[in-house]
């Protein structure tokens, strides 16, 4: 196959911005007061305390406009490829979460440079694909999946060792589903039963290109191939049957990796990388992350009376599968201002409450959702009728077993759920559910805040057992949703 010069997704990240200068790579982390990724040297704090948080139905319809922090896969995926690329790379609009934060320092830990600028601006001084250096200590990552999983994928092909952990969420989550595909490329990998974190990777010396069929849709095992073939000589190609999240894609090209895109007669892709470029900075614009949106956004639609303005949101056409099923549920959802940031379609939502109706969600829609399912539980909650969401079968393998932990919270808050092989079923009665729960979250940020925009339409209020988690993806969420008019207690 020939691949041109940054076939896919060229350009489409600078917001029109020319391309950043090359600057000498740094290998030594500048240390910046205000950069939350720095840690001084300190005995370790002991672990804090849940944080319980109580939603309650607000005495007034929700209003106003607010804008969603930065895109979560776009923010991982403009520091790890910043990294590898010769020269400076400028973020604007970096989601500065904690699974995001737990990217930057596992980089700076291998010798990129990352700044963070008072105007929330982040400089990357990149080392070049291949570059990167043997970290002296264990990579703690947090609670975050895509972390683990797309650096695994770049170490596979780096000649050095390194040690991975995570939170104890993290360490229950399987990673066998990205060890296999980079075993082939050579990497060692020596795990936990069941590839579980902690592990410890051995890239390899001599990489040698692959072809792996996707044995179910994933974007983070699409990217995690992809990026070890950044590092391998020859042509690299992944084929899923159905399309997934294509971050990964748009940005190797914007960085100049010779990257194309294929259908299949079935209906999927081929995506193949030609390995060993020379990455080149690039400015990075990133957009609103569409599944944090999700959140204010349901919020509005079942909080009777409700009218909110969501700015500049993401709309990839890989991301759009939750605004495609609550438009066939009914909801009012009108996309204003369309246009382009950083190369990312993007829009103003403007979201009015009103009846919802039960339907049913194709499996081949749940790539462009998959985080979504949650919230839009939480909506089928509040429609009437019958909403079948098929396909879920990834949500097991998510921070918590998202499927089970969705039906355990709506069951406990008086909605008729159930369960069938990796079918989600939830009856609505078109009335505001009966709330009046305890929500165990299992450190699973979204099943956080989806119970608690239920609380805030139920009859009685619903409490989750730990709030901590939603920092990880959206760290304003309640200061956001309170000034929306949603009503949280942490007294309880």
């Amino acid at each position: 196959m020939h691949l041109p010069s940054a076939a896919f997704g060229s350009a489409i990240w600078a917001g029109g911005a020319a391309r950043a200068r090359p600057a000498t790579p740094s290998c030594e982390p500048k240390e910046m007061s205000d950069d939350p990724t720095h840690r001084a040297s300190a005995p370790p704090p002991p672990p804090p305390l849940p944080t319980p948080l109580t939603a309650t139905r607000p005495r007034a319809p929700l209003a106003g406009t607010a804008a969603v922090p930065g895109d979560k896969s776009i923010s991982h995926r403009a520091l790890m490829l910043g990294a590898l690329a010769v020269g400076r790379t400028e973020i604007t609009g970096l989601l500065e979460g904690e699974d995001v934060l737990a990217t930057a320092a596992a980089l700076r830990a291998m010798g990129a440079g990352i700044e963070r600028r008072n105007d929330r601006r982040w400089l990357v001084d990149g080392v070049g694909v291949g570059g990167l250096a043997e970290p002296d200590d264990v990579l703690d990552l947090g609670n975050s999946g895509t972390s683990a999983r797309l650096l695994l994928g770049i170490l596979a092909t780096h000649r050095l060792t390194a040690f991975l952990t995570g939170d104890g969420s993290l360490r229950r989550r399987p990673m066998g589903r990205v060890i296999e595909p980079l075993s082939r490329f050579g990497a060692h990998f020596l795990s936990r039963e069941g590839g579980r974190l902690p592990l410890a990777v051995t890239g390899a010396a001599d990489p040698v290109p692959i072809e792996y069929r996707l044995p179910v849709p994933s974007a983070q095992v699409k990217s995690a191939v992809l990026l070890a073939g950044l590092n391998t000589p020859g042509l690299t190609s992944v084929i899923e049957k159905e399309p997934t999240r294509d971050h990964t894609e748009r940005m190797l090209g914007h960085f100049g990796a010779r990257v194309a895109v294929e259908a299949t007669p079935e209906g999927g892709r081929r995506i193949a990388i030609e390995g060993q470029p020379e990455l080149t900075a690039a400015p990075i614009v990133v957009p609103g992350d569409p599944s944090s949106a999700a959140f204010p956004l349901v919020a509005a639609l079942i909080v009777p009376g409700s009218a909110v303005r969501i700015e500049n949101v993401g709309l990839n056409p890989s991301r759009t599968g939750l605004l495609l099923s609550l438009r066939e549920m009914g909801a009012d959802i009108a996309f204003e201002n369309e246009r382009e940031a950083g190369g990312e379609p993007v829009a103003d939502l403007r979201v009015r409450a009103g009846p919802l109706s039960g339907t049913e969600i194709p499996p081949e829609r749940a790539p462009s959702m998959i985080d979504e399912y949650p919230i839009l539980a939480v909506a089928a909650a509040c429609a009437r009728g019958r909403t079948i969401m098929r396909g879920l079968a990834e949500l097991r393998v998510k921070e918590s077993d998202r499927l089970a932990g969705i039906a355990e919270g709506l069951s406990r808050c008086g909605v008729k759920v159930a369960v069938e092989g990796d079918d989600l079923i939830v009856e609505g009665t078109g009335a505001p559910p009966p709330g009046g729960a305890l929500i165990a979250t299992r450190l699973d940020h979204r099943i956080a805040m989806a119970f608690l925009v239920l609380g805030l339409a139920a009859f009685d209020p619903v409490r989750i057992d730990d709030a901590r988690p939603i920092a990880t993806s959206f760290p304003d969420f309640v200061p956001l949703m309170t000034r929306l008019g949603a009503s949280f207690d942490a007294a309880g």
